[in-house]
């Protein structure tokens, strides 16, 4: 059976590539923040739905190794169903679209949060996923408490969410990179 840390230590570029996409999705969206919805909900989708994909592809590395493999997958399921229905239905309206990307971030932070309990007798500072999951709780919320912002506040709402979790992805894909094999293992 292969190891906790040298699980962690093979896997790290998952959670670094989610970052990455997730800044370069944050990015695209500052540089032209004139997009309509109708952009905006299709770039979502896809930036969604490729997340999920990645997610899945991690969670599946994890059966058999890690016991709580399946919130990530969970998390990745639903990121992939999110996309798969913004883009068959591109012409959603606004309310409905801020209801779809408030309940993914809420669900989304609560499965981060649960990894990072996971994670936190593998590796040191798994606050700073726990950080994204509570970020991506409070983004979630926000937009569902305040659906009527407009259209470019919710662009740069969404930008900025975006690339401060893809930074703390990438931070903790880093962390877990450099996780020294030697670290003794508590008992879960």
């Amino acid at each position: 059976m292969i190891g906790t840390s040298s699980l962690s230590r093979t896997n790290w570029w998952l959670l670094v590539l989610r970052g990455v996409l997730a800044v370069i999705f944050g990015i695209m969206a500052f540089i032209w923040p004139g997009l309509s919805l109708a952009v905006l909900v299709l770039l979502f989708g896809a930036y969604v739905f490729v997340d999920g994909i990645f997610a899945v592809g991690a969670a599946l590395t994890w059966v058999g190794r890690q016991p709580r493999w399946w919130a990530m997958l969970l998390k990745g399921i639903l990121g992939i169903i999110t996309g798969i229905v913004t883009f068959f239905w591109p012409a959603i309206t606004a309310l409905v679209m801020l209801t779809i990307i408030g309940v993914w971030a809420i669900i989304g932070g609560v499965f981060e949060i649960a990894a990072a309990i996971q994670l936190r007798q593998q590796i040191d500072n798994e606050w700073m996923l726990v950080l994204s999951g509570v970020l991506s709780i409070l983004f979630g919320l926000f937009v569902l408490i305040f659906p009527g912002a407009g259209a470019l506040s919710l662009i740069w709402l969404i930008a900025s969410y975006a690339l401060v979790f893809g930074i703390l992805l990438i931070a903790v894909g880093i962390r877990m990179r450099t996780e020294q094999p030697s670290r003794p293992h508590l008992a879960a």
